[in-house]
Order: structure tokens, then sequence, then C-alpha cells
């Protein structure tokens, strides 16, 4: 099975997820927190929200284009708005 890649470069903008396991989430070019608690956390993203849900969530660090979620992850839902 071969997988396609397109470099980070081409799409300038576009959020990248990265996931470990169920416990950590981390995400580059986001645009805004919109909702956050310990079972869901909203994330205004271009083109749309992508929504965590789960257990004891929680934002260990955020910068300008960076975040990183940590607890029980159990839903990532992206909605997308174009």
């Amino acid at each position: 099975m071969e997988f396609a890649e397109i470099p980070k470069d081409v799409l300038p903008g576009l959020s990248v997820l990265t996931v470990t396991g169920n416990v950590e989430l981390t995400l580059e070019n986001y645009r805004g927190i919109l909702e956050y608690t310990g079972e869901l956390v909203r994330v205004q993203v271009k083109g749309g929200q992508l929504k965590v849900t789960g257990e004891h969530l929680m934002i260990s660090y955020y910068t300008n284009d960076e975040m990183k979620m940590t607890g029980w992850i159990r839903d990532i839902e992206y909605h997308c708005s174009e």
C-alpha cells in the first residue's frame, strides 16, 4: 500500500494534526479556541472547526499557531465550513 504525502509548504495555512494514541493531540496552524471544557475542545481552523471530545481534556500549552491537548481523547471531528 502506498501513501501520498503532500509537503506542508505546498498547502500553506492548513492545520496539521498529530495524534499520539488516544492521550495526546498537537495542532499546528489553528485560528482560535472556541470552547474549552474537560469534555470538549472546539477550535477554529482554516475552512472549519475541529471538535475533540473525551475526558479530563486539558490544553497543556498553546502559542499563536500551535497547541497541545492531553487527556483521554474519545472522538476527533472536523466540521467543514466551505
